[in-house]
């Protein structure tokens, strides 16, 4: 089996998430993409974050219709501070055999070497870079055996500029599925 994991904070999941974990499946012919909302994400301690159950209900929305697509509460069940290290460990020994392919933004590749054991991510999953605008592709030199670029449309949007536009009073639509838009109107999330 060869298994896709695409993290974040997901707040909200924007038309970018998924066309990342779309031309994954296909260029790196992953059986299934697993979407793990963080559950407090290291970098963003201090940073305000919609509640998980919210997020994770808006992941779930936004993948309904797609088969290869599972949202994975693991994080949740974990709680504390969220370091993919743990998460690939854990669904390396869940899912023994299978070949992980973790699924990142170009820019978080290009930030790779920062986060909690680089190494270690390596032994246990290959990196799916996915082409972002403004990158200029850098892989630290040790973790460039590990890493395969993956090219599409790119798509320049991300969740901080959407809760601006929404707390802006402006419109998300065709940014978000249809269904995390109407789940934001009717939660009143980011809201100014």
């Amino acid at each position: 089996m060869r298994l896709g994991i695409l993290g974040g904070s997901f707040d909200p999941p924007h038309l970018g998430h998924l066309v990342l974990a779309d031309r994954c499946l296909d260029a790196l012919r992953l059986d299934r993409v697993l979407f793990v909302p963080a559950y407090r994400p290291p970098h963003k301690i201090d940073h305000p974050l919609s509640p998980y159950d919210v997020r994770a209900a808006m992941v779930a929305a936004a993948i309904a219709d797609v088969p290869e697509f599972t949202l994975c509460d693991l994080e949740r069940r974990r709680a504390g501070i969220s370091y993919t290290i743990d998460t690939l460990r854990e669904l390396h020994a869940a899912h023994p055999g299978a070949e992980l392919w973790l699924l990142l933004g170009e820019d978080s590749v290009e930030e790779l070497e920062q986060w909690r054991e680089p190494d270690q991510l390596t032994r246990l999953a290959r990196i799916a870079a996915y082409r972002r605008p403004g990158c200029r592709g850098r892989v630290p030199e040790r973790l460039r055996d590990a890493v395969r670029f993956v090219a599409g449309p790119r798509i320049d949007v991300s969740s901080t500029q959407l809760r601006a536009l929404v707390a802006g009073g402006e419109s998300v639509r065709f940014l978000v599925p249809q269904a995390v838009a109407e789940m934001m109107q009717r939660q009143r999330l980011y809201r100014a």
